[in-house]
């Protein structure tokens, strides 16, 4: 009565696996209920923004803030993805909640990338969320004009992981000097092996420890 059946199923369902018992407690459903006005708060926050342009994301248009955006988005639904199938419903909870902190933490410029990748990357949270929350998430959904796009969201497909969107232009490796980790290096992803250590060897990390 208090909180809505949407707060008490996601409380449940985040609380602990399926398989074991939780505890009721107060602290852990207003908590859920924190993140769904989050939520609420969030997708009305960017409503002139989807509003602007409903075109999907164009690959060769999006900057790094855009990719880097998508690349969270489907690495986390990737993970959802696999937690559904085993029917562990508090990670694909948490997975929700990493969703939601990429999107509100993302630093995008105006204009039709943002709205693009917002509107791909928001659909994508709506619909992981839609079976443990579904009368917040069906409103979301309609409300930002989602439905008049695609249709309703109890018929909406589960958001399909695009592989192109988790390859990194760039990428990390830990640099090791003497048997000793020392810091690391960036190179491009298809970098050879050439390359990687002209990399490693031009370094502060090597001019230092070398």
């Amino acid at each position: 009565d208090r909180y809505g059946a949407d707060t008490a199923r996601l409380f449940v369902m985040f609380a602990s696996p399926p398989e074991q018992t939780l505890e009721w407690s107060g602290a852990g459903v207003e908590g859920a209920h924190r993140f769904l006005r989050r939520l609420w708060a969030y997708g009305h926050a960017q409503s002139a923004r989807l509003a602007a342009d409903a075109a999907p994301p164009d690959a060769a248009a999006l900057a790094p803030a855009h990719k880097a955006l998508r690349r969270e988005i489907h690495t986390v639904l990737r993970q959802a993805t696999y937690d559904y199938q085993r029917l562990q419903y508090n990670t694909v909870v948490s997975a929700a909640m990493k969703m939601l902190n990429a999107l509100e933490s993302a630093k995008l410029p105006e204009g039709p990338a943002s709205a693009a990748t917002v509107r791909e990357c928001l659909s994508i949270l709506l619909r992981a969320l839609y079976p443990v929350v579904p009368h917040v998430t069906h409103a979301l959904w309609t409300q930002l004009g989602y439905a008049a796009a695609h249709g309703d969201l109890l018929d909406a497909p589960w958001p399909q992981v695009e592989e192109s969107a988790l390859a990194r232009d760039e990428i990390e490796l830990v640099l090791q000097i003497n048997g000793k980790v020392r810091g690391a290096v960036t190179v491009p992803a298809d970098a050879d092996r050439a390359a990687i250590e002209a990399a490693a060897l031009a370094s502060d990390a090597f001019a230092r420890h070398a």
